[in-house]
């Protein structure tokens, strides 16, 4: 019987998962996806999803994550901005930034975070675009659950 230390009362170390003994091939640890990947599977899950509804929010838009927003001279008060958006003009497009870090720390939950990014970006493109929210998000995603 193989013998493990146990420092400081910290549990066993070494292998978690012994290998398969059926093929002798180790047995695949899930491990949870980063954060930041997680927030960037959100981006474009809710891209997704309002391409389907409403393509033309979406036709001169460039949407971007950063992790957290400059500190600017028009940026005064004690909220931070989870996501800033510019309109488009007739010689560039618009841009909706979402700032990774804020968002993530107004969600509770991972499902959470899933909902607000979806209804920033709703918010953000209405603002940019001059399309209403309501022919964005028709089913009202934006209400509370």
């Amino acid at each position: 019987m193989l013998k493990h230390r146990d420092r400081h009362q910290r549990g066993r170390r070494g292998r978690l998962a012994w290998p398969n003994p059926y093929t002798g091939a180790a047995v695949p640890l899930r491990s949870q996806q980063s954060k930041a990947a997680f927030f960037t599977r959100c981006v474009e899950d809710a891209l997704a999803q309002i391409a389907d509804h409403c393509p033309g929010a979406l036709a001169a838009m460039d949407v971007g994550i950063e992790d957290v927003p400059t500190v600017t001279a028009s940026w005064v008060g004690e909220r931070v901005p989870l996501a800033a958006a510019i309109s488009p003009t007739p010689t560039t497009h618009g841009q909706v930034v979402l700032f990774r870090r804020p968002l993530e720390r107004r969600a509770r939950t991972r499902e959470g975070l899933r909902i607000l990014v979806f209804r920033t970006i709703v918010e953000q493109l209405g603002d940019a675009t001059g399309i209403p929210v309501d022919e964005i998000d028709p089913h009202g995603h934006r209400e509370d659950d």
